[in-house]
């Protein structure tokens, strides 16, 4: 295995180059989801199954999704972009540069302290206290909360990011293009067969995350995947921006996780602090109000700004 590793480890590096010099966008684009796949596979080879699970959905699925429709939107203007080629002083001030910051990485792992210095002890010796039996779901709402609350945070201002650039006149409308339905098609046949099982799926990857390889994050990916399916079939339509239900869907996870925090400071002395005996209730009910948030997020996120009024 050995040596499969290093394969992996040097096709990783190769790609990461061709992709930096790569000057077709959609080879670059292709690199990258060949390079998220990889890092999965590696996240997968260090034991990190949830990590791994994260990476094929968020890192390698949605974020190479963005890139494919900001390819589409460049398609006009990349033979320009191609045309244009920066001086030989500026290739080699950013292979400097790169190769600076490579050597600065390197220093500071190899000049680290034997044993490096790490919290894992403490943390396992208190992990049992969350009750939960999925390490990194305990770190992550325990030790971490407070990353994992502006994670959420951050995923929704982004979100508002991509509805800003909406023209003035069908702001407040609905996302992306509308989808003819052809009742024939194997996309229609296949958006009626397939969202049952993704949400039985995507509920089931959501609720062994307490004690197995899962969570919100990997659960609200697949659901968010379903209902793009169905909109995408034709089946259904994206909701208005404007919608209530669905601005509130958006808040209510973050609220919650806030609402959950301060009753940790009233009942055990800390913000986002779990009362004994409370812990994985508490933790579970996280989880569960930040799914529903986090698939709105991520399926809108992917349809894009506003492109038509509310009316069509």
């Amino acid at each position: 295995m050995m040596a499969a590793d290093s394969g992996v480890a040097l096709l990783i590096v190769a790609l990461a180059v061709g992709i930096t010099v790569a000057r077709s966008t959609f080879a670059a684009v292709a690199g990258f989801l060949a390079y998220g796949l990889l890092l999965t596979l590696v996240w997968v080879r260090l034991h990190g199954v949830d990590v791994a699970l994260t990476e094929a959905a968020i890192g390698g699925g949605l974020t190479g999704a963005l890139l494919i429709g900001a390819a589409a939107r460049l398609r006009n203007t990349e033979a320009a972009a191609r045309a244009e080629r920066s001086g030989r002083v500026v290739h080699i001030a950013a292979a400097l540069a790169g190769v600076a910051v490579t050597a600065v990485l390197a220093v500071c792992v190899l000049t680290l302290p034997v044993p490096a210095p790490s919290l894992a002890r403490e943390v396992a010796a208190n992990l049992a206290a969350t009750e939960v039996g999925n390490p990194i779901t305990g770190v992550l709402l325990a030790f971490r909360a407070m990353d994992t609350l502006l994670e959420a945070i951050v995923l929704l201002f982004a979100l508002i990011g991509v509805w800003s650039v909406a023209p003035d006149g069908v702001w407040g409308g609905r996302p992306g293009p509308q989808h003819l339905y052809d009742p024939d098609g194997i996309l229609a046949y296949i958006a009626r067969v397939l969202p049952p099982i993704g949400i039985i799926i995507g509920m089931y990857v959501f609720w062994i995350g307490a004690d197995q390889p899962g969570g919100k994050f990997q659960g609200a990916t697949i659901l968010a995947a379903m209902w793009l399916l169905t909109v995408m079939a034709g089946l259904t339509d994206m909701p208005p921006i404007s919608r209530r239900w669905l601005r509130i869907g958006l808040v209510a996870g973050p609220l919650a996780f806030i609402a959950i925090g301060l009753y940790g400071a009233v009942a055990a002395g800390a913000f986002l602090a779990y009362p004994h005996g409370f812990a994985k209730p508490l933790i579970v009910a996280i989880e569960l109000a930040l799914m529903p948030t986090l698939a709105l997020v991520l399926a809108l996120m992917l349809a894009g700004a506003p492109q038509r009024s509310a009316l069509r």
